[in-house]
């Protein structure tokens, strides 16, 4: 048995935020039912497109979920859908606000033919407030959080991550805020509206950041491809490339001068705590490139590694994924040792299951 094998959960989301945080869900076991609109999500028409036709972006969020053609401004749909609802654990939704509410499927008009169903609604800026109408995607909620502020060369642009990331997290934490829900539940027995922020998650997602700020009154500014407050700890140059390398303590900087054969920089008063080798970053940076430049970063990140120095080539995503054995569709990462992981169905065509639920609710198939 999964973690939520028999949960129920109808899933009203559309494009990312939403379908991560069900796919998350499902990858658990629960049950998710995807309401569609008769044209279908916005992913299954946006590429890029597999040999078959239909979408990658949405065969990866919408893995195990069944579907079925709901218009929500037809009466007997409209009277499906709240069919569903009440017998529901669960119910996602990423409308801007108040959209769901005109539609009928309002957290305040189910929660009456349904007190125990967790309502979460995921938003650009949350349900109330003087931004909550404003339209969001993610590249604008990554401007908006401080984000792009950080990320980037010193002297070179505000820069993207290069994921949608403020979908993500926001989809990730509403995920983390049902599970909370359906175990609150089990103590007072009803259910809540969980009114998750994109921009709200974005900052939670920055906690060094928060800190710099918080400490110092000032914006953290970009520091590219090395840590904002400790040493040796980024990108070094070899032969060939670029690698990485992560030293946080005394106890790596003397496996690191071991390994560069540089002894005496253990006793540079320069280098004498993280904080000093951060301030003297430059003049460290040049006895590591001494050494990496002679090798490639193979041959750099080896030596490390059998010193227990933390580094690693800079792969790109073929070269990730195939390291950790990735499937498709992607999965969530965590292995339950109570559970069996079996393999994932694939994601719906659209309205796969609509005859069935529409006849019978929450049977499956």
């Amino acid at each position: 048995m999964k973690a939520l094998s028999k949960v129920k959960i109808l899933d009203f989301t559309r494009v990312l935020s939403g379908p991560y945080c069900t796919a998350m869900l499902v990858d658990i076991g629960a049950d998710v039912v995807k309401i569609e609109p008769p044209q279908g999500d916005d992913y299954r028409h946006i590429g890029p497109f597999l040999e078959d036709g239909s979408s990658s972006l949405f065969a990866t969020v919408n893995r195990g979920k069944r579907s079925v053609v709901l218009d929500l401004n037809n009466d007997a749909d409209r009277a499906v859908a709240l069919k569903l609802a009440a017998d529901a654990d669960v119910m996602v939704e990423n409308f801007r606000p108040g959209v769901a509410a005109k539609l009928g499927i309002g957290y305040e008009a189910l929660s009456i033919i349904n007190p125990k169903l967790i309502y979460a609604s995921i938003s650009g800026f949350g349900q109330t407030g003087p931004m909550a109408q404003r339209p969001a995607y993610d590249i604008i909620v990554q401007a908006m959080s401080g984000i792009m502020s950080v990320t980037g060369e010193p002297c070179g642009p505000p820069t993207l991550i290069g994921e949608s990331v403020a979908d993500v997290v926001s989809g990730l934490f509403a995920s983390w805020a049902i599970l909370a829900a359906l175990n609150q539940r089990h103590i007072t027995g009803l259910g809540q509206h969980l009114d998750i922020s994109m921009l709200s998650s974005m900052l939670a997602l920055q906690p060094l950041v928060a800190a710099r700020l918080f400490a110092s009154d000032k914006a953290p500014k970009r520091v590219g491809n090395r840590h904002p407050i400790s040493a040796p700890f980024g990108a070094f140059i070899a032969q060939d490339g670029m690698f990485m390398l992560a030293v946080l303590n005394d106890k790596l900087m003397r496996s690191l001068a071991a390994v560069i054969d540089e002894p005496l920089i253990l006793s540079d008063p320069l280098f004498a705590t993280d904080e000093l080798r951060f301030q003297n970053e430059s003049v460290l940076r040049a006895y590591i490139e001494r050494w990496s430049s002679r090798l490639n970063a193979h041959e750099a990140v080896e030596l490390l590694l059998a010193a227990g120095v933390p580094a690693a080539e800079v792969l790109d995503a073929k070269q990730a994924n195939a390291l950790v054995g990735n499937t498709r569709p992607q999965r969530q990462p965590v292995k339950f040792s109570a559970a069996v992981n079996d393999q994932l169905a694939p994601a719906p065509k659209l309205d796969e299951h609509g005859s069935t639920i529409r006849q019978h609710a929450w049977k499956i198939i």
